[in-house]
């Protein structure tokens, strides 16, 4: 969390300098737009990861509720692994695509285009470990700790 609340940052100081060079200097400084859109993508899909480890993704708790213990429990397993596999999946194919994207610049910031496909490849993993994290808790009658209190 407290990584994607620095690139929330530094997103606020990339759009505060475009509009300083756009506004007062007459000079848009055209990395600044790349670098933000860039920066979206790192602070979008980091604070994803970190609301599936807070548990604060969209559920459907009334079914849950309505459901015995023992039944309320294994449906909690499955949800979770059901979140896992997606994470597994979205590392899997975000990550391809950086490397088919690979050799290819991004032209205001020469970098690989592959950047952004990172944090998406971040992301899925996160999520797959976090959802495991929720899966061995519930094993072990445990509760997840929020991160973000």
């Amino acid at each position: 969390m407290w990584v994607s609340v620095a690139g929330l940052v530094c997103l606020i100081a990339a759009v505060g300098f475009q509009i300083f060079g756009r506004h007062v200097l007459n000079r848009t400084p055209t990395w600044a737009e790349s670098i933000a859109m860039l920066l979206v993508l790192y602070v979008t899909m980091l604070g994803a990861a970190v609301g599936v480890r807070d548990a604060g993704h969209i559920g459907f708790e009334s079914l849950l509720e309505a459901l015995p213990p023992a039944g309320k429990r294994r449906m909690e397993i499955f949800i979770h692994a059901l979140v896992c596999l997606f994470g597994g999946m979205m590392a899997w194919n975000c990550a391809i695509l950086a490397g088919s994207v690979a050799d290819y610049m991004m032209p205001n910031l020469g970098i690989s285009e592959g950047w952004k496909y990172l944090p998406a490849t971040l992301s899925g993993g996160l999520i797959a470990l976090f959802s495991i994290e929720h899966i061995v808790a519930l094993l072990r009658n445990q509760e997840v700790i929020p991160a973000w209190r």
